[in-house]
């Protein structure tokens, strides 16, 4: 059995359809670039079908990154596979993706096909594929509620098309651990030429077992897992890339198989994740939660300072934490800052960019005592939408709140080009605010969610608002950071409303 596991993340594609999650092509980039540099075999960038600018951005991810693997998504018909085999076109390593659904229902409730049809449209996708790429990924989609003797046989076919890796996906988070790896077993052992192909394994966390049941794939022979950062997906959610990989690592005496994932790089993916999506990690998330190496308990802290693994089974400086220190401050220059740019992935295309960006950096260590890497990545990503997209843009604001007093805002911003002023009351700071914005933008959405988090630590940190939309059934989530909360709440608001203003459009890719 292979002793390597190869990391199949899906972030830019799977995780990326989760409610507000969709992002531009530079923060499609930047998290691609952080992917490689994590030392991620294959990146699926995303569904070139869904739109023109999906396909686009994978035709950029492809022409930069080097050493993964580029991916595209396609479903089994030639529209789909022509649009994927063209994005990945110019990537050093370049995969199709291509998947139909196997379980009855899914055959005859959405698509409408009878098996025969089904079999015969995998192996057209398949073989259509390698027209573009020999690396070709087969998924029978909603493969947990799919019968075994089907499954077999489209996987028989798909092998004998071509296709280099098939992958068993739970589509709905339906399975539990024990009969997933069963599963996983049999398909190995009937599959002919199962040998010939990795497999692969891709569940989704509706019954919160997406990881484990990962596990149980690869412990039963699957060699690739299909996983995001945080676990980031539609629904409840993917497998967690950290955890797969922490989990493999630190238990070569259950998993024979290990990554070539550089563990010091997966709290700064995560953490860049978070920031551009505006979905924040739960304190208590395994590996990258900000307690997941914190001892509450005096036994615990005890035994820690005695021996650190009376309670710890890893090193919090494995999985990257505390090096995330800015070496930079209010006397460093434009070279050391675009040097701090690209350690961090970040990738500025024109010199007006770096000038804007290292403006905003030396107003904010003016601000703040000590900088981190976490205050760089907000302090791009607060830029919002390129300039072609911004319609809205805040340029001042002042707000009065006091104890017995109804709290007032008065807003400037910029609409089109155009200063308008805004005047509201609202039940605190940040409702007066959105109230006055609202009273001249009229936008028509309704607000989901707000939500703030402190970027790094100290009183002097910058606080993230994401503030989440939905008109029209668009859901759109908007980011703003500052040292000053009810600033980064109005930054997130007109943040959110450029994005429900912006022409591109992503369609589902199983719509």
């Amino acid at each position: 059995m292979n002793d390597r596991l190869y990391i199949f993340d899906t972030t830019l594609r799977d995780g990326e359809q989760s409610p507000g999650a969709s992002m531009t092509k530079e923060e499609k980039l930047r998290i691609a670039r952080q992917l490689e540099k994590l030392g991620v075999d294959v990146i699926e960038a995303g569904f070139a079908a869904a739109s023109p600018g999906d396909a686009d951005a994978i035709k950029a991810i492809a022409e930069v990154i080097q050493n993964s693997t580029v991916c595209s998504l396609a479903r089994a018909n030639e529209r789909d596979i022509r649009a994927a085999g063209e994005a990945i076109r110019p990537a050093k390593r370049g995969r199709i993706h291509t998947f139909i659904a196997t379980s009855p229902i899914h055959m005859e409730k959405k698509l409408r096909m009878t098996p025969d049809q089904v079999v015969e449209a995998a192996v057209k996708a398949v073989k259509l594929a390698r027209e573009y790429t020999d690396d070709v990924e087969f998924s029978a989609e909603d493969a947990v509620r799919s019968e075994m003797d089907f499954l077999v046989r489209v996987f028989d076919a798909v092998i004998e098309a071509g296709a280099k890796t098939i992958n068993v996906p739970d589509t709905v988070g339906y399975s539990i651990p024990a009969l997933w790896g069963e599963r996983m077993k049999e398909l190995i052992a009937r599959v002919k030429n199962s040998d010939k192909v990795i497999w692969s394994t891709h569940c989704h966390n509706d019954l919160g077992m997406a990881v484990a049941n990962s596990l149980a794939a690869v412990m039963n022979g699957a060699r690739q897992v299909e996983c995001t950062i945080n676990g980031l997906g539609e629904r409840a959610g993917n497998a967690s890339l950290e955890e797969i990989v922490m989990a493999v690592r630190t238990r070569r005496d259950v998993f024979k198989c290990d990554t070539r994932i550089d563990a010091t790089q997966i709290v700064p993916a995560s953490k860049l994740v978070s920031t551009i999506t505006g979905y924040p990690v739960q304190p208590n998330k395994a590996i990258v939660g900000a307690n997941a190496f914190a001892h509450e308990s005096g036994i615990h802290q005890d035994g820690v300072l005695k021996h650190r693994e009376t309670y710890e089974i890893m090193r919090a400086e494995d999985v990257g934490w505390h090096a995330n220190r800015l070496t930079l401050g209010k006397l460093s220059g434009r070279a050391a800052f675009k040097s701090k740019l690209a350690e961090l992935g970040i990738v500025l295309e024109t010199e007006e960019a770096l000038n804007t960006a290292f403006a905003r950096f030396k107003n904010l260590a003016d601000k703040k005592r000590e900088i981190f890497d976490e205050d760089l990545q907000a302090l791009v990503s607060d830029e919002g939408y390129a300039t072609e997209h911004e319609r809205y843009k805040l340029v001042s604001m002042k707000v009065c709140s006091e104890t017995g007093e109804v709290p007032h805002a008065r807003v400037v911003f910029t609409d089109d080009g155009v200063e308008k002023r805004a005047e509201g009351d609202g039940s605190g700071p940040v409702d007066a605010t959105f109230k006055a914005l609202e009273s001249v933008v009229a936008s028509g959405a309704d607000l989901l969610l707000y939500s703030v988090n402190n970027i790094t630590s100290g009183t002097d940190a910058q606080g993230e608002v994401t503030v989440r939309l939905a008109r029209d059934g668009r859901v759109v989530n908007g980011q703003g950071a500052d040292t000053d909360i009810v600033v980064a709440s109005a930054k997130a608001y007109l943040h959110a409303l450029n994005k429900l203003h912006s022409k591109l459009e992503r369609a589902h890719p199983q719509v």
